[in-house]
């Protein structure tokens, strides 16, 4: 047991170590040197790309957007079949991704493309925690709803609009526990 914390100790160690001599190493890059550098990475490994995206604000349209929610989506919700009914690895950074991108489109007045991505992610997210073992990923789901539900709240669509997306957000959950009582009070404030 011991010797295993020590190569442990070693290791973080060694890397912590490596990480000094490439911050020191970056730091006598230049500007367009540092550039170069993180395009490539960013091209190369697409959480990389999150993790940069995600430090500087890029602007974008609102259909850029979509699409990009679209992917972060896929890519949050994806996992291996062959592990189902096991508590298999997921992207958390791309739940923070869709719901940072959800939060930018309410901003933008976007509450219809809001509202058909949030169907997605929760018929994609559902299915996910479905498959797995104990829903890990259940709180990162309803964190990404959760500004959708309370911009609606606020009545900015018509009240037929809002029940009728309710409605289909609860059949679409696979395991009828995400965001459920959330959805269920909401329908029922803007009931006719």
């Amino acid at each position: 047991m011991a010797k295993r914390s020590a190569k442990k100790t070693v290791r973080r160690a060694q890397r912590g170590n490596a990480e000094q001599r490439l911050r020191a190493a970056l730091a006598r890059c230049s500007k367009e040197e540092l550039i170069e550098i993180l395009s490539e990475c960013a091209s190369a490994d697409r959480a990389a790309c999150r993790r940069i995206t995600a430090r500087v604000e890029l602007p974008a349209s609102p259909d850029e957007l979509v699409r990009l929610t679209r992917e972060a989506i896929a890519e949050a919700t994806a996992f291996d079949e062959r592990d189902i009914n096991r508590n298999f690895d997921y992207d958390a950074e791309a739940y923070r991704e869709v719901q940072h991108n959800l939060q930018r489109l309410i901003e933008l007045k976007q509450l219809r493309p809001v509202m058909e991505l949030a169907l997605e992610l929760m018929d994609q997210g559902s299915y996910q925690v479905e498959a797995s073992d104990e829903g890990l990923m259940t709180e990162d789901i309803e964190s990404c709803l959760s500004p959708v539900l309370e911009t609606l709240r606020r009545r900015e669509l018509p009240p037929a609009e809002i029940r009728a997306w309710c409605t289909a957000m609860i059949k679409r959950d696979r395991v009828g526990f995400v965001c459920d009582q959330e959805l269920r009070a909401l329908r029922k404030r803007f009931k006719a």
